[in-house]
């Protein structure tokens, strides 16, 4: 059975320090760094924590430590003390030992699926059937394909789930603008995409909105009587009344506007190569939401005012108070959310509900855990929002409503072309066929897209720059994409020229310093993995794959490979290689990124 390094220091210097200094560490709380460049050593600890109860200088117990481990490990070739910093130096056997057990496992560092736990569901997507996806679908899409990725290769069963918010206001905006405005135009008659066509339509309403608005205060009135006086808005609640009297005209103009859109929709999630296990609707969900809120008025939790509207008063949890059914008894976002948490919970019995949702709406589910806990569901705390900052351009932010959103198809057609340029700028193609190309295109397209938006934690908000994206060299996908092309390169002419297989055991041979800074980087895959999905940052999977990337770069401009003559070192760097290979198409597949095989 193969043990970590990891775990045979952390044992050692527990197991050291409860039994020469009398303290009670267990092995968890041993906490061990790769040694910095400068210092000789593979792996540090930091003594200062155990300083005080040992009654020792920082030096006298990093050297007293040092040697008892040294004693107790076999693979602890020596190890030196900066100051409080002991630094263990791991001899070459294991590297080689532990290199030979890596090429053992198909998919190193990724873990299986416990049958024994319960699924974690992440919803993710949720767009409006009112325009198209843009820019910050994007960032969300990425992100929720990427994070279920990510906590299944953590060992986790994910069920990637998708709820649209396919009624409400906002889609009878789009639907009055086409009845006012569209003369019956289609997408076949118009040559658009479903859902461009329907987002034409939202822009067109809330041009004519802001000139009645601009009308009625030129005639005295102030701009937030204009806005509810406006007789398109007027129209368009009537028409969202209508909806929920399940008016036949109203439902089947939305059935045939909502069609386009789903099949505008199903061609951008092709193209960016994400899915769902599960699609949920607002207009199917939003009246358990509203059974919920006749509970809560039952349970006295809920309260209705003179208006007839719906509240809850959240100033005990020091918010405000909480809308949850407007006084003409339409529902709003919460009401339909709590009736999707319900139902949710009753199809998965998940262990962790995860909403991939932007930080506008950090309030939102603050206001639907507490509301939940209030209707005395004990599994509100399992609701988790993994929140992320916006995505912006160079020349600033993005307005739906005024139509100055970058569409999510036309940056991958950009991301396309500007990814063909840059390939016939650098020759990467010019073995391929032109079918070959162009999928190549299409993977360096996506690849710089998906890496440049994932690279970036998480909660910050991020300056997308197509160009920037697609360069072949710096922490980009590309780059990567090149790095695993040229080893899969290297790998088949080691097959064919020198009859190299990655089925053969590795030899047991003296490392350079190149050669061990690669495994090393390998050796903390497993590690990585655990603690980005402990964080859902699928950052942290990105940045190791590029130092993985940079660490095989730098190994390969310095050491030979094939042109090595002695035999067993050759065969042992030609394996190096294609593990290498292994573990960047799996920590990429990971972000959704596809590596090529040829460049």
């Amino acid at each position: 059975m193969y043990t970590s390094i990891e775990t045979k220091l952390q044992d050692a210097i527990s197991c050291t320090l409860n039994k020469l200094y009398g303290l009670n560490v267990e092995r968890k709380d041993v906490q061990l760094q790769a040694t910095k460049k400068e210092f000789d050593g593979d792996m540090t600890l930091v003594v200062f924590p155990y300083v005080k109860a040992a009654r020792k200088s920082p030096e006298q117990l990093a050297n007293e430590l040092g040697e008892h481990v040294r004693q107790q490990v076999v693979e602890v070739a020596s190890f030196n003390v900066i100051k409080g910093f002991l630094n263990f130096v791991i001899a070459d056997k294991y590297w080689t030992a532990f290199l030979t057990e890596a090429m053992s496992h198909e998919h190193f560092g990724l873990k299986s699926a416990d049958p024994n736990v319960l699924p974690i569901v992440v919803e993710y997507s949720s767009p409006n059937t009112n325009k198209p996806l843009h820019l910050g679908h994007v960032r969300n899409n990425l992100l929720g394909w990427s994070v279920s990725q990510l906590l299944t290769a953590a060992g986790g069963t994910v069920k990637k789930v998708n709820l649209v918010n396919d009624r409400g206001i906002h889609i009878c905006k789009s639907m009055l603008a086409w009845l006012r405005f569209g003369n019956g135009e289609t997408p076949k008659s118009s040559g658009l995409k479903g859902d461009h066509l329907v987002g034409k339509y939202y822009v067109e309403f809330d041009k004519h909105y802001k000139q009645e608005v601009a009308e009625l205060m030129a005639q005295g009135l102030t701009e937030d009587d204009a806005k509810k006086q406006a007789p398109l808005m007027q129209e368009a609640q009537r028409m969202l009344k209508r909806w929920e009297e399940g008016d036949e005209e109203v439902r089947a103009l939305w059935k045939k506007m909502n069609g386009w859109v789903y099949e505008g929709f199903d061609a951008t999630y092709r193209k960016m190569g994400v899915g769902f296990d599960k699609v949920y609707y607002e207009s199917e969900t939003y009246l358990l939401g509203k059974e919920l809120v006749q509970r809560g008025l039952d349970m006295g939790v809920l309260y209705r005012k003179e208006d007839g509207s719906v509240w809850c008063d959240l100033t005990d949890d020091g918010l405000d108070q909480k809308l949850l059914l407007r006084s003409d008894g339409t529902s709003v976002y919460m009401t339909q959310d709590l009736g999707t948490a319900l139902l949710r919970h009753g199809d998965f019995g998940a262990e962790r509900l995860i909403y991939v949702v932007g930080n506008e709406q950090d309030y939102h589910f603050k206001v639907l855990k507490i509301i939940l806990k209030r209707l005395g569901f004990d599994w509100a705390d399992k609701v988790y929002h993994l929140s992320y900052g916006m995505v912006e351009l160079p020349n600033g932010k993005m307005k739906s409503r005024e139509g100055t959103v970058v569409d999510a198809d036309d940056l991958i057609a950009e991301m396309e072309q500007t990814a063909e340029a840059m390939s016939k700028e650098h020759g990467k193609n010019d073995e391929l066929s032109p079918e070959q190309q162009q999928e190549l295109y299409h993977m360096l397209a996506l690849g710089a897209l998906k890496y440049f938006i994932l690279k970036v934690d998480p909660a910050k908000n991020m300056l997308f720059n197509p160009q920037e994206s697609i360069d072949f060299n710096g922490n980009t996908g590309p780059f990567i994409q090149y790095t695993h092309a040229r080893i899969r390169s290297i790998v088949r002419k080691a097959e064919s020229e020198c009859g190299i297989t990655l089925e053969q055991p590795c030899p047991d041979v003296c490392l350079g310093e190149k050669e061990r800074e690669v495994i090393k980087t390998i050796h903390a895959l497993p590690a990585v993995i655990e603690q980005a999905a402990a964080n859902y940052s699928p950052a942290m999977i990105a940045n190791y794959a590029y130092d993985l990337a940079k660490a095989f770069n730098s190994f390969y401009q310095d050491t030979p490979i094939l042109r090595e003559q002695d035999a067993q070192l050759q065969t042992a760097r030609v394996l190096l290689c294609g593990k290498v290979a292994q573990c960047l198409r799996d920590t990429m597949r990971i972000l959704g990124i596809e590596v090529p095989e040829r460049m």
